[in-house]
């Protein structure tokens, strides 16, 4: 039965060194490549290779001017094409540059296809300059769509943070603070380092023979959509924990009161550029029952409504709510509130914990506001309505 693992990331030399260890390691192995690049001219070139070099070329039309929508709909077809054929027994999804993970991954398995692993490839050299850069992917080229507005910084965060292995391709600018700094920002992944394209040997101990088997087992290991899925949203993510090592720091920051909507507000830009990355889930006094997504990288913040909190639910609407939220919530559950908290997560070099906590601290109501109640709260000044698109 045909096994299918994606290969991503926008360090496109890391990621192209990954799907070559992964056609050299496994047997009957092919790569199957949408290059998006050629979106302005209407079409999507289709490539399958093999370690010997190209089986076949194709090209398919854009979908609604949309590259990413393009490769959605040739993607299945071609892989039903080698599911049926028999003779492959690994095909690599090796995703261009912008493309996440997570999107492509739901339609393998939606098309009952046996996906089997999910990589990110990684330069660790390249980890803060890529979060810490926030321009456009349409500046840079890479945009999938005319309308994608997504950053270079978000794009490879999601990237990074979805994947449960990370392929570590040997860079000699790396340091302690880069490979600190990939370890705190996903400590939970599974890092395999491999060479990089011709250069002999993986990052760390062990041969590069033994690398290439590591990273063809993860690549057929299994991987399941839905858990991934719950891993990343806000309600239940498994977040970083307290860290603090080679120069870079992760802040934990765990609160149940809620913020003044004002004063969040106004310190939105300082919170946002204290640190390389930040996320996690917030609540604000004048919206108490809606738990609000915090998601930042390369200086800008994205603030998003993901409903409602389970404490603000009536008990008949809890059966609609998947397990695991469920879960998440009874393991953070308080007597009063519920499941609605602050809890975010910094994490860079060169972090000023104690300035942070005290900005933070700074934007939650003051003991007379508390005090006043969810009445009173709710007719505080709507300071996110603009963010949230009201």
């Amino acid at each position: 039965m045909l096994s299918v693992a994606i290969v991503g990331g926008l360090h496109a030399d890391a990621r192209k060194a990954a799907v070559e260890r992964l056609l050299a390691d496994v047997p009957g192995a092919v790569a199957l490549h949408h290059d998006l690049a050629t979106a302005v001219k209407g079409t999507v070139v289709r490539t399958i290779r093999d370690l010997t070099g190209i089986v076949s070329a194709g090209e398919a039309e854009l979908v609604n001017d949309c590259a990413c929508c393009a490769l959605r709909e040739d993607l299945v077809p071609e892989l039903e094409r080698l599911a049926e054929d028999g003779t492959t027994r690994l095909a690599i999804v090796e995703l261009w540059e912008s493309v996440e993970p997570k999107a492509m991954a739901e339609v393998v398995a939606s098309a009952g296809l046996r996906l089997t692993g999910v990589i990110t490839a990684v330069d660790p050299a390249l980890v803060l300059p890529y979060l810490g850069n926030g321009d456009d992917l349409a500046d840079a080229g890479l945009a999938a769509a005319v309308t994608d507005q997504r950053t270079i910084a978000d794009t490879f965060a999601r990237q990074l943070e979805y994947a449960p292995v990370l392929a570590l391709v040997e860079s000699e600018e790396a340091d302690d603070e880069d490979r600190a700094l990939l370890a705190q920002l996903h400590p939970t992944a599974r890092q395999v380092p491999i060479g990089h394209g011709d250069l002999a040997g993986p990052v760390v101990t062990g041969t590069a023979g033994a690398a290439a088997s590591a990273l063809a087992d993860a690549a057929l290991a299994g991987f399941d959509v839905e858990a991934a899925a719950a891993a990343q949203h806000p309600a239940c993510a498994l977040l970083p924990a307290e860290a603090d090592e080679c120069g870079v720091s992760t802040l934990v920051w765990h609160r149940r009161r809620p913020f003044h909507p004002e004063r969040l507000y106004a310190a939105l830009e300082d919170l946002t550029c204290a640190a390389a990355r930040s996320r996690g889930r917030f609540w604000l006094a004048d919206r108490p029952d809606t738990l609000l997504h915090w998601d930042a990288a390369g200086g800008a913040l994205c603030v998003e409504n993901s409903g409602p909190w389970l404490a603000s639910l009536p008990d008949a609407a809890w059966e609609m709510v998947p397990p695991v939220r469920r879960a998440a919530a009874a393991l953070d559950w308080h007597p009063e509130h519920g499941d609605c908290c602050q809890h975010l997560v910094f994490t860079s070099p060169g972090l000023d914990r104690d300035g942070l906590e005290l900005l933070l601290e700074s934007c939650l109501l003051t003991d007379a506001e508390y005090a006043a109640g969810r009445t009173a709260w709710k007719r505080l000044p709507p300071a996110f309505d603009t963010l949230l698109e009201v």
